[in-house]
């Protein structure tokens, strides 16, 4: 077996005995990116020899010694570029600095390792609004591999990474995570610092792992955590060891099935799987509770209300003056403005900064933005009350299986109404993941992963990693 396809408990347990090297795990991954980037394209750029050197000092005593982890395009790594996806930064800003999970990735003994693609600025579902490469499904070329973190899922699951970072504003590591067939985890909102990563929706974003199995998800999610001063939203809450109970199973628990999300609209092919994994989970010893989340039908529009308002906040930065692209020889300085943004973002960026800028605008903001909130806080209530009654809840991540590459281009509220499962979480500020339960085969003979979304209460990862951790054994 290929050193790439192994988890990062396997490699630690080969490092440690001398069987292998760091270096060797690059090599092999040097090897494998070489013979399937140029199809996949998971990675925007990478530096091998960077990496060996790193791996040359490595402490192998550490959780995660000699691992390379690769990195969505949005999260600081210092001397590396950070283009977000986008023409805006690409060839025009390197990071100056480590973002908070990187420092810890390192501290415990990570390489962080290649720039992973991604929508522009995280805005969309698919990966196809990258300005700067395509990223196609490893499953399936002619599939989207999903977004907005689907170069860390696409490497992942082509074994052209170990494990990956990416981040999640509403379902960003979850979706594609369900479309690769790999373990994507968003943390609860304060768990993970966010000081590094480029801002879309600061109420809304969260840093995670992607990985190859729920063991490797913990051992990231150990490392990552924690305080941080310099992150205002970070909640100084206690730490656990995240492997520990990994495998006490799920005799006793109470998992919510809320009736909202298991109406019309599902494939049936992936409804199956879902019930699938659902009834094995019961026969492990769950107990299956009906519960309800009343404000579900809100979730779409209220969550494409303040996302795009705090994005077109976060992103009036760039400005052709701070950072990025900035046009040659204005006549004045509102053209310099107009101008670099206009040749900086694309189509999907643009729509979602004049929307929020309309929420935001006088005489529409208490009709929008403000009456956004107080829906958000009845969606938030919705949870709290399901939590009183069961441990977790259950759902698909996605109504479908990866869609064809340019299915919604010229439609993209039906991009936006394929998030209804994942939004309500990063509305709630809950943790979720998800977890393969199966394959669906397609019409052209390939057959494609389904993920089962399990959402757990806030700081209740322990929880939802142990209800994945069970799905992923009946396989």
């Amino acid at each position: 077996m290929s050193l790439t396809s192994q988890s990062i408990s396997t490699l630690r347990k080969q490092l440690t005995s001398g069987e292998i090297q760091p270096g060797d795990i690059l090599d092999s991954l040097a090897g494998a990116i070489d013979a399937t980037n140029g199809d996949i394209g998971a990675y925007l750029s990478y530096d091998l020899e960077a990496a060996k050197q790193e791996a040359s000092s490595a402490d192998l005593s550490l959780p995660l010694g000699g691992i390379p982890i690769a990195i969505k395009d949005n999260i600081n790594v210092k001397g590396q570029p950070c283009t977000c996806g986008s023409k805006f930064l690409a060839g025009a800003y390197t990071a100056p600095y480590d973002a908070t999970v990187i420092s810890r990735l390192r501290k415990a003994g990570a390489i962080p390792f290649g720039r992973a693609n991604m929508d522009e600025f995280a805005m969309g579902s698919t990966t196809e609004n990258s300005a700067l490469a395509t990223t196609v499904n490893p499953h399936d070329p002619t599939r989207a591999p999903g977004g907005s973190s689907g170069g860390s899922a696409a490497a992942v699951a082509s074994h052209t990474a170990i494990a990956a970072l990416g981040s999640d504003t509403g379902g960003s590591i979850r979706q594609p995570a369900s479309h690769c067939g790999v373990v994507g985890l968003k943390p609860s909102y304060g768990r993970v610092s966010r000081y590094g990563l480029v801002a879309f929706a600061s109420s809304l974003d969260q840093i995670g792992p992607i990985t190859q199995n729920v063991e490797d998800a913990a051992l990231m999610l150990n490392a990552i955590c924690g305080y941080d001063t310099s992150d205002s939203t970070s909640l100084q809450q206690e730490v656990p060891d995240f492997t520990q109970g990994l495998d006490h199973g799920v005799a006793g628990m109470k998992l919510g099935l809320p009736r909202e999300y298991f109406g019309e609209g599902i494939d049936p092919a992936v409804r199956e799987l879902v019930d699938k994994a659902i009834a094995g989970l019961e026969s492990a010893g769950a107990e299956l509770v009906e519960i309800s989340l009343p404000h579900t039908a809100y979730n779409v529009a209220t969550y494409y209300i303040i996302a795009p308002a705090e994005a077109s906040s976060n992103l009036s930065r760039f400005d052709g003056v701070r950072y990025g692209n900035r046009v040659e020889k204005p006549d004045d300085i509102l053209e310099l403005y107009r101008l670099s943004r206009e040749q900086g973002f694309g189509p999907e960026v643009k729509r979602r900064i004049i929307l929020g800028t309309y929420v935001l605008s006088s005489g529409y903001y208490d009709a929008y933005y403000n009456r956004a909130q107080k829906v958000r806080t009845l969606i938030r209530q919705d949870f709290q009350n399901a939590y009183q009654t069961v441990d977790a809840i259950l759902s698909p991540v996605a109504p479908s299986v990866a869609p064809l590459l340019g299915a919604d281009k010229d439609n993209p509220l039906q991009q936006y109404l394929a998030d209804i499962y994942t939004l309500s979480a990063n509305l709630a500020g809950i943790c979720g993941i998800s977890v393969p339960c199966g394959r669906v085969a397609t019409e052209t003979g390939t057959t494609l992963p389904v993920g089962l979304q399990i959402l757990g209460p806030h700081m209740g990862e322990q929880t939802i990693l142990q209800v994945a951790r069970a799905t992923e054994l009946m396989d």
